[in-house]
């Protein structure tokens, strides 16, 4: 356990140095190497450590979210082209089979055939680390690959946000009576589809980035987490592989039914800026939030900010509400730390370590108060 804060400071800019040194596609020797690494490091905290191998299709995760972009841009522009003469079928038509395509089509991809789908096969690793035979009811949960992008993760939050209000609109252009609706705003669906578009579709998957931020600081942030808690805490620690193609990592380790649901506090890109926050997805874990918020008064830290998971991001976190857990993705930074995220200025030159390591000390007591309800 560290004595101070400059300390606990300079430990987590040394080990973020070490995580984020290079690239971590998922399955390449970098993040290889930085899972040896990992799984050195929770050996000599004591615990028992497993490498779980696992099967996946590449496709989803590579060429999904492109996919979807780019049928979403021709579905409203034509949309809005027929409607614009007033072929209200016509229009209807092409938004009814490319809105069920993207909405049935795109489920699938996410849950299933992440896993299951025949295209772009590939192999991943997870790490699981555990003390005792028993599998804990709270896991520490982080990412270990990374990748790039040619538009960052905030552009691209504010494309899906965009396209979701172009369709939006769209519908109800369609819900007006016949006549009443002007040819401005089925221009206006095609034109805001078209630009929102755009970032949605260039989200091709890349291997340019170190990962600094997405997702170094999150696995520096667990390990040194997993470090202050005591030896006989019932907390597990799951660092997964292609978190960030189509969260294929977490829905394996899921899918191998070893582990029952319990409660997790994934750890997500933490920033040295900003305020820390508890991101969830699918019903508002209150008890969970509670919990994490009273841990934060007891070491004195505000409290992480609750809020839903915004459009266009995923993380490990909903693959694991999917399943029945109950979770929330802890993070930090601004609107700034999103412009960084999956770009060449995610690097470990522009973190000091003291958001991480503020953070570490917040999911350490966060994990011991779960822990310790779930003996009571």
């Amino acid at each position: 356990m560290t004595a101070t804060p400059h300390a606990a400071r300079e430990e987590a800019r040394a080990l973020l140095a070490l995580l984020a040194a290079a690239p971590r596609p998922a399955g390449g020797p970098a993040e290889a190497a930085v899972r040896a690494r990992c799984a050195s490091t929770l050996r000599a905290l004591g615990f028992d450590v497993e490498e779980r191998p696992f099967g996946y299709s590449a496709l989803p995760g590579r060429f999904g979210t492109s996919i979807g972009g780019v049928l979403s841009i021709a579905a409203l522009v034509v949309a809005s082209l027929l409607g614009a003469r007033g072929e209200r079928g016509g229009a209807l038509a092409v938004l009814a089979g490319t809105g069920a395509l993207l909405l049935f089509g795109g489920a699938w991809l996410a849950r299933r055939g992440v896993l299951d789908a025949p295209w772009l096969r590939a192999t991943g690793v997870n790490l699981e680390a555990r003390r005792g035979g028993e599998a804990p009811r709270v896991w520490l949960v982080a990412h270990l690959d990374s990748k790039s992008q040619p538009v960052s993760i905030g552009l691209r939050a504010a494309g899906v946000t965009g396209t979701i209000a172009a369709w939006a609109l769209a519908l109800l252009a369609l819900l007006q009576p016949a006549g009443a609706t002007s040819s401005a705003i089925w221009i206006a669906v095609g034109a805001i589809g078209a630009l929102a578009g755009l970032p949605v579709a260039a989200s091709v998957v890349g291997a340019l980035s170190p990962g600094a931020l997405d997702d170094a600081s999150g696995v520096a942030t667990v390990l040194l987490a997993a470090a202050r808690l005591p030896t006989d805490a019932e907390v597990g620690v799951l660092l997964t592989s292609a978190e960030e193609l189509g969260l294929a990592g977490a829905r394996a380790w899921i899918a191998e039914g070893r582990v029952p649901p319990g409660v997790a506090l994934n750890c997500d890109g933490v920033d040295d800026v900003g305020g820390a926050t508890c991101m969830y997805t699918r019903r508002r874990p209150a008890r969970l939030m509670a919990a994490v918020a009273t841990a934060a008064r007891a070491i004195g830290a505000p409290p992480p900010y609750p809020r839903r998971l915004p459009p266009g991001i995923l993380t490990d976190g909903v693959a694991l509400a999917d399943a029945g857990w109950e979770v929330v993705t802890v993070s930090r930074g601004t609107l700034r730390t999103l412009a960084r995220i999956h770009g060449p200025k995610d690097r470990v030159e522009r973190l000091t370590g003291v958001g991480v390591a503020e953070t570490a000390r917040l999911l350490a007591a966060a994990a011991g108060e779960l822990a310790g309800a779930g003996r009571g």
